[in-house]
Parts: C-alpha cells; sequence; structure tokens
C-alpha cells in the first residue's frame, strides 16, 4: 500500500513534468525530494540519508557541496554574474577555460565552442559537420553515423543520435540523414560460439556494409561515446575503435568522441578516447567538466574544421550559431576550478586506485542468479538483469527499477536503465564509502528475485 503524498510531492506532481518519468506511476508513489548533498551523500527533505551512486546523473565528480567550487561560483558572480561571447566580445573566464580544455585533450584541437549541455553539444557537432562540409564544396557529404543503444542527447538531432526506442516513440525521431550501426555489446548481441575478436570482425564489416550501401560520399561523421552510458554502460570490446577507425579513415568520414559521460577522468584517463584507442577529429563534453556545479558544455575540433568553418564565416559575414548561455562566465570560472581541483587533487590516481575495487564488487554481484552480467570501465560499471540462461525478460524494463527501489530503501541511489543497474559514483569516493554502497546488495537483489518471480518476470 502506497503511503499518501507529502505535500512537497503533491506541489511537484501539479506542477513539473519530470524528465524519464512514467507520470502517472509518479502520481502515486510521489518523487523522492532532495534537500541537501555533502560529499557522496544526498538527504531527502524527511531528513533520510543515502549514498549517491551515480554522482547525480553521471556528473557530480567531486560530490555535493565542495568549497572551492561554491567560492568559484560566488566570486565569479560578485565580479561578472552574465557576458556573452556573440558578436566579438568575450570574457576571461571563456578564453582560460577553453585553453585549458585544448592543453588536456589527447589529440590537438584548434578550437572551443561552448553551450549548456551535452545534447545542445551533439546538436553542435551535427551542424559543424554540415557547415564544414558545405564550406569546402562537399554539399552531398551530410549523414552522420550512430550506434544502437547510443546516448547523445535529446534535441531533434542529437535525440535522433541517440539508438534507445523510447528517445523516438511518438517523438517522430529519427530525422534523415542519421543512420544507426550495431551495438558493440558483445554478451547481449554475440553469436552463438562467436569471439570477441570475431564479433568485432563482425561489427566492422557491418560498419563497412553501411558506408559502401549509403555512399562513403554521403557519409560526413560517425559519433561514438568511448563507453556507452545511458544504453546501459556498456564498454567495447577488445580492438574496437582500432578495427573501425581505418574504415572511417578510408572514406574520410571524421569521428566525433562523446565524452559527456567519460570526460575529465571517469574512465581513469583524463579523456575515455584515450582509455578505449580513438582517434576523434572532434570532442563533446559536458558534465564533469563543471562538476555537475554549472550547466555548461562543450565542443573542440580540429584544425582542418577550424580554418574552413572560419573562412566560411567570412565569406557569409557571421557564424550564425550560438546560444545564450553558452561561454556564460560562472560556468567556465567552475570549469576552470573544477579542472584545477581535477590535477590538484590528483583525481585520476583515486579513480585508479579505486576503480579495481568496483570491478571486483560488481563482479561478486554478478555472481547472483539474477545478474546476466556485469560490465565496467574505470569508475563506472552496470549490473544487467537477465533470468537465468537467458539474456533478458520477456517484458523488459521492469525488473530494474524494481532492484533500484529495494536499493533506495537501505540509503543507496543507483539508476536503473532498462533492466541494467548503472553504477557511477563521485570520483573522490573512497574504498569505505563504496563498500557501503555494495553492502545491501545482495538483499536487494534476492527481494527483486523474490518479486520477480512472483510477477512472473522468471518463469
Amino acid at each position: 500500500m502506497t503511503q499518501p503524498l507529502t505535500n512537497m510531492q503533491m506541489r511537484d506532481v501539479e506542477a513539473l513534468l519530470h524528465p524519464y518519468t512514467d507520470a502517472v506511476a509518479l502520481r502515486q508513489t510521489g518523487p523522492l525530494v532532495i534537500d541537501r548533498g555533502k560529499g557522496v551523500r544526498v538527504w531527502d527533505d524527511q531528513g533520510r540519508e543515502y549514498i549517491e551512486g551515480m554522482a547525480g546523473l553521471w556528473c557530480c565528480g567531486l560530490g555535493f557541496s565542495d568549497e572551492e567550487l561554491i567560492e568559484a561560483a560566488r566570486e565569479q558572480l560578485g565580479r561578472l554574474p552574465y557576458y556573452h561571447i556573440f558578436g566579438g566580445r568575450s570574457h576571461e573566464p571563456a578564453v582560460e577555460l577553453a585553453e585549458k580544455i585544448k592543453e588536456l585533450l589527447p589529440v590537438p584541437m584548434a578550437r572551443v565552442f561552448y553551450q549548456s549541455s551535452g545534447s545542445e553539444a551533439n546538436e553542435s557537432q551535427i551542424k559543424l559537420q554540415w557547415y564544414y562540409n558545405n564550406a569546402i564544396g562537399r554539399p552531398g557529404k551530410k549523414k552522420i553515423i550512430s550506434r544502437i543503444r547510443a546516448y547523445h542527447g535529446v534535441t531533434i538531432v542529437s535525440g535522433s543520435l541517440t539508438g534507445l526506442p523510447a528517445n523516438h516513440q511518438d517523438f517522430d525521431l529519427p530525422v534523415d540523414r542519421i543512420r544507426h550501426t550495431s551495438s558493440p555489446h558483445y554478451w547481449k548481441d554475440a553469436k552463438d560460439g562467436e569471439s570477441e575478436a570475431e564479433f568485432v570482425a563482425r561489427l566492422k564489416a557491418d560498419l563497412e556494409a553501411l558506408i559502401e550501401r549509403e555512399g562513403p560520399d554521403t557519409i560526413a561523421a560517425m559519433i561514438a561515446e568511448p563507453v556507452m552510458g545511458a544504453g546501459g554502460v556498456i564498454p567495447p570490446p577488445k580492438g574496437y575503435f582500432e578495427a573501425i577507425q581505418p574504415v572511417l579513415d578510408a572514406h574520410d568520414i571524421a569521428l566525433i568522441s562523446d565524452e559527456v559521460i567519460t570526460g575529465f577522468g571517469r574512465t581513469g584517463n583524463w579523456f575515455g578516447a584515450e582509455t578505449l584507442g580513438m582517434r576523434p577529429r572532434a570532442f563533446s563534453m559536458a558534465k564533469q567538466l563543471t562538476g555537475g556545479y554549472a550547466p555548461l558544455s562543450a565542443v573542440a575540433f580540429d584544425g582542418d574544421m577550424a580554418e574552413a568553418i572560419e573562412a566560411n564565416s567570412g565569406r557569409i559575414g557571421t557564424f550564425g550559431h550560438g546560444f545564450t548561455y553558452g561561454g556564460h562566465p560562472m560556468g567556465c570560472a567552475v570549469g576552470i576550478k573544477a579542472l584545477e581541483i581535477y590535477q590538484r587533487r590528483d583525481i585520476l590516481s583515486n579513480v585508479r586506485r579505486i576503480a579495481p575495487k568496483l570491478h571486483a564488487l560488481l563482479d561478486r554481484a554478478a555472481q547472483h542468479p539474477l545478474v546476466g552480467e556485469a560490465r565496467h570501465c574505470g569508475l563506472m560499471g552496470g549490473l544487467e538483469l537477465a533470468p537465468p540462461g537467458r539474456k533478458g525478460f520477456r517484458v523488459g524494463g521492469k525488473v530494474g527499477p524494481r532492484l533500484s527501489a529495494e536499493l533506495l530503501k537501505h540509503g543507496v541511489i543507483l539508476r536503473p536503465i532498462g533492466d541494467t543497474l548503472a553504477v557511477c559514483p563521485p570520483m573522490i569516493i573512497g574504498e569505505d564509502d563504496l563498500e557501503a554502497l555494495f553492502a545491501p546488495m545482495e538483499a536487494a537483489l534476492d527481494a527483486t528475485m523474490h518479486w520477480a518471480r512472483a510477477e512472473g518476470h522468471l518463469d
């Protein structure tokens, strides 16, 4: 029996439309109202404490209420609370952050362009590709390749790049010019007896066939997350990017690395492209760019693109793209401080030290009969639930949320992605808190399995 909604919960359901939420079900359960946070923990409006095992939405890499980030925002608000970079205007925080981003990227990039969100960053990436190819006389080279189960955002084009059915259903997506190639999920998509190397070879062949079918001269770019995030935390098999990069290079198809989740230390290197052996011509960044403390995103692109784009703006008389809050001085100031903290506190070393512990805990949880596979890379991972001996439930997306709800009763916040439970704690987490995060996992899995059996999901 559900509890009556509190006054705040009633106000919420009458005022807000929540992203990625069943609004009908929410009227029965009410939202979890978070009141404050400190370190790796948050407290709801009833005073209950939780370990935040998702760093919010993959973004609070330095945890909650970091005094240095708060002070950076406060100081910038007192000096220049807002200005733009339209029409040749500028300010020092935007310049300094762009310089720092360029220094950290594993591949030389020439220019940085700002937005407010990861969706906007990937929307900008595609517009830049179209603009660039027009500028250099290739008006037919406009199609973009993404992947099944990819997540690149929710705007019209970035939502089309996303390869998840729920993001397309009843939104009239995907739009034209977007194509999807195979997902690199070996456990789910490999054929019986197929080795990882054979699986990678098949994915390479699938990509080659798609390019040939569409016509190489019609394809501008391929966008890829180094590790698929909101599609289920799916690291690619060994050698995957090394196999597809020559295919893209042979047809002058740019590789765009979507680092919205994997950027700034999450995989144990500054960028996931370095961890996974990618050679991108452009990068998308957001989330941990400011530690989640301010909405800011950035794209970076190479010298060839910069030269052509800037020259074309001279021909037209302007570069007709930009966002009111792109390069917001407070967001940039917080971003500068976040990058400084990552370096000064050596957050990369903590990720590399703690990641094996996370992997071991995930692998231990995978011994439970309700878990089909554990996946991990750096300080992120996922537990995919499935009936014993199978790779999915007949009705998907029910058991994962139930496990998340069981863990919530124990004071642990993790995110269900269909029937995968995602784990992405703040990068400051220590071993004791990581142990506490997983302490109720077995009991929660047992309770979830009992429920799944009673509901007929394990028949």
